[in-house]
């Protein structure tokens, strides 16, 4: 086994600090790489503090992770030692049913294992995440990351990147199409850069007027204030997709109203229970949907990456050393962050 260190959670009240445990030694078909930064979700306060009820301690987590190949399995052909490379929210699928031999590894249906709060394949060993001086995964589950872009910032692309990317892709969301991006926060602004690069009409709609420079500058075309009912009736009936990115449970009628016919909107940041209930008749007179969607499979993730680098396209970052982190998460539930916090894993070294 290989030592490592890192920052846990030991129960849902108390804050992360130091931890050591051990990583597996590569296998045949895994790469070891040595971690340089990790990236903040909001899922990882969600995760650390038990708000979904299904955590298990002590949890490490992180699952926007960026590093450097220091080792690679006899079999191991996808990378070399020194080559850049990310892991994100799942560290292995089943590989066998539809989804995954369909490269939606991410819709495994025997259960694909996350990165972090989560138990090994066949096994009852827990999985630690990014917040590590090191990860060792099966190739397959790595990504290649390159020198071209900014290794920081490349980070939050591993979770609020793809997140984002995968729905408007799958939509295929484009030019001539009027989109709105409903919350501006790690994914809210990973959502109007993807847009826009795409061609597609972005209006940023949210409830913060003193946002609407940010989102202008992340490409919106337009702000909504969502609170101004004047402003949503002049827009009521014009959108072809809506991403919303809200992480808590939310009323979708405004929004549904928003929707012209055959419109979609598509959920990637709420969990929980939506509230109130929605009126049919929104989505019937006008055969209107609302979708989910979850983060991309493997092969989509690396074609997200490789867009970015050819359009220099990143997440727009705060860095913070690994001490810091229980700071990190107080702000994050006071959206204090612009737009996603990222520690500097050399920040390891000095940790108590």
């Amino acid at each position: 086994m290989l030592p490592a260190k890192g920052y846990a959670a030991h129960d849902a009240h108390s804050p992360l600090v130091s931890f050591s445990f051990a990583r597996r030694v590569p296998g045949p078909r895994d790469v070891q790489i040595e971690i340089l930064y990790s990236g903040i979700c909001h899922s990882d306060l969600h995760q650390a503090r038990n708000d979904w009820h299904n955590s298990l301690y002590p949890m490490v987590p992180g699952h926007e992770i960026v590093g450097r190949v220091t080792a690679i399995g006899a079999q191991a052909t996808k990378f070399k030692v020194g080559d850049f490379a990310g892991v994100g929210c799942m560290i292995d699928s089943c590989r066998t049913c539809p989804s995954c031999a369909d490269g939606l590894e991410q819709y495994c249906e025997n259960g694909a294992t996350l990165t972090y709060n989560a138990r090994l394949r066949n096994s009852d060993e827990l999985a630690f995440g990014g917040y590590s001086d090191l990860i060792v995964v099966d190739e397959h589950f790595a990504v290649k990351i390159s020198p071209a872009l900014d290794l920081k910032a490349a980070a939050p692309l591993l979770c609020a990147g793809i997140t984002t990317w995968s729905p408007l892709r799958h939509w295929q969301v484009g030019k001539g199409q009027k989109v709105g991006v409903i919350g501006l926060g790690g994914l809210g602004h990973m959502g109007i850069k993807f847009a826009k690069a795409f061609g597609a009409r972005v209006v940023m709609v949210t409830t913060s007027p003193e946002k609407a420079a940010d989102a202008v500058r992340f490409g919106a075309d337009e702000v909504l204030l969502s609170t101004d009912k004047a402003q949503m009736k002049k827009h009521a009936g014009s959108f072809h997709f809506l991403l919303d990115t809200i992480p808590n449970g939310h009323d979708l009628n405004p929004y549904a109203a928003l929707l012209r016919r055959d419109g979609t909107l598509v959920l990637v940041g709420a969990l929980t229970e939506l509230t109130p209930p929605l009126v049919g008749g929104r989505l019937i007179g006008g055969r209107k949907s609302i979708a989910g969607s979850a983060i991309g499979g493997i092969a989509e993730t690396q074609e997200m990456l490789d867009f970015c680098a050819a359009h220099g396209i990143a997440a727009d970052v705060e860095m913070i050393d690994i001490q810091q982190v229980n700071a990190a998460y107080e702000r994050l539930l006071k959206n204090d962050v612009k737009y996603r916090f990222v520690i500097d894993m050399a920040s390891l070294e000095n940790a108590a």
